[in-house]
């Protein structure tokens, strides 16, 4: 009887863990998400300054860096359902289209000139960014969803 006890005790420390991890992760996602946006905001506050399209190309591979970092950690609860693990790993594709923002936004910096203008060196990497974050809301309203979801069910089996 006091193994049972010890084995619940230790499954939910466990739960804790991973709990804790994911709040973590969640918030260094969240940092890197902050980077992105605010890379895409720089090159609009002066206009014609190539030292904002400079800064923010760098805040811009920070932040895909970050968000691809924190997504890439796992934090799945082995008692998830495949669904929820698999949204998931969802999660780390808009790190990627984040990341494939960044190149082109390098890409096309080299190609056409600081002299370009700020829409025609980002205008790739608007559409990369806009990418990863609906895959990143769609992913997030999914996860929580589907938490609901399963939470709903067992209950219902633990009133049977």
């Amino acid at each position: 009887m006091s193994r049972k006890k010890h084995i619940s005790i230790s499954a939910t420390t466990g739960k804790e863990k991973i709990m804790k991890r994911r709040a973590v992760i969640e918030n260094v996602a969240a940092i890197g998400l902050v980077l992105v946006c605010v890379s895409l905001a720089l090159p609009f506050a002066s206009a014609f300054s190539p030292l904002y399209m400079q800064i923010g190309k760098w805040v811009m591979a920070a932040g895909a860096i970050v968000v691809i970092g924190a997504r890439l950690v796992k934090v799945d609860d082995p008692d998830e359902s495949s669904r929820l693990r698999r949204l998931r790993r969802m999660e780390a594709w808009a790190g990627i289209a984040f990341a494939a923002a960044t190149f082109f936004w390098f890409w096309n910096e080299n190609r056409l000139g600081p002299a370009a203008g700020p829409l025609a060196v980002i205008n790739d990497t608007i559409m990369f960014a806009l990418a990863g974050a609906i895959i990143q809301i769609v992913a997030s309203w999914m996860i929580v969803w589907r938490q609901k979801k399963e939470a709903k069910g067992k209950s219902i089996d633990e009133k049977k």
